[in-house]
């Protein structure tokens, strides 16, 4: 047998702590349970909402369905319904559910007292957060897709199949075209929440208290979306994590204009390429004492 670093027998830092295991260790957790099964939910309890209010007076309308707001749309077929369900719950809602994922993997070890045992396993520091941000980013991921295709699907089968309309206008944009533009405008909201999982993990490396680290990143998407709404700070607002993160609502026109989002995933992915290097230098120096 060959001898590794660790002076152990056999040892290899590429074996410890593989993918799969975290993968079920993270799933059994309670609180993955629990936010998947709100996720899930959340688009019958809309459209149940709808159903109990159907009988409702609605504001009235323009010409040609002009002066309709989103809500007021998103009863005429599946694909309206999942539009509306992402726009209210993209800026709450998933950035929680990101924050939750990342701002947990290390902050939560260190909470339990484990992180310094599977240190001493010995599992490297590098590997150790590699591995933690891949299988964090993977449930992150999977939770902002999972609320989007199960509100498609609910949508669907309670309001049926047609096409998009979009708010305002009232112009209409054929199911077959909004489709893929659709699938296009849930990557674009997977590449603007990497600013709060890049935020949560590095605030996750950095302390051991975990509701610190999720509503560390909670709380600079609530300050900046304050701040973009200060007209006196112009321009520099387009430089805000969170400036462009409305952007999609352009790809869903009948003349798609992607500049913004273009502009939203460059910020984007420069911001968590800082964070996440901070994150890997603030860890291998910490002295991990829990």
């Amino acid at each position: 047998m060959s001898t590794g670093t660790a002076g152990a027998p056999g040892y290899s830092a590429r074996r410890t702590l593989p993918l799969s295991v975290e993968f079920v260790r993270q799933l059994r957790r309670r609180r993955t349970l629990v936010m998947f099964g709100l996720l899930l939910v959340l688009p019958w309890v809309l459209a149940a909402a709808f159903e109990l209010g159907a009988g409702q007076p609605r504001p009235g309308q323009g010409a040609a369905g002009t002066g309709l707001r989103m809500s007021d749309l998103a009863t005429t077929g599946g694909l309206n319904f999942a539009v509306f369900t992402l726009s209210v719950s993209a800026t709450f809602l998933l950035v929680v559910a990101v924050a939750l994922f990342c701002g947990d993997t290390v902050a939560g070890e260190a909470n339990w007292a484990s992180l310094r045992y599977l240190l001493a396993a010995p599992v490297p520091r590098g590997r150790l957060l590699r591995q933690k941000l891949i299988v964090a980013l993977g449930y992150a991921a999977a939770a902002v897709c999972a609320l989007p295709l199960m509100a498609l699907l609910t949508g669907t089968l309670v309001f049926g199949w047609a096409d998009v309309q979009v708010p305002g206008t009232g112009e209409v944009v054929p199911a077959a075209v909004a489709l893929p533009r659709f699938a296009l405008v849930v990557g674009y909201v997977l590449v603007c929440q990497l600013v709060v999982a890049s935020l949560a993990f590095l605030l996750s490396a950095t302390t051991d208290s975990p509701l610190g680290a999720v509503g560390g990143a909670v709380g600079l998407v609530i300050v900046c979306n304050i701040l973009q709404a200060v007209d006196a700070l112009g321009g520099v607002r387009e430089f805000l994590p969170t400036y462009w993160n409305s952007a999609w609502l352009a790809a869903l026109t009948p003349e798609p204009d992607l500049s913004g989002m273009l502009r939203g995933v460059a910020v984007a992915v420069a911001y968590s390429s800082i964070l996440i290097a901070v994150a890997f230098r603030r860890f291998g120096r910490k002295d991990i004492v829990s």
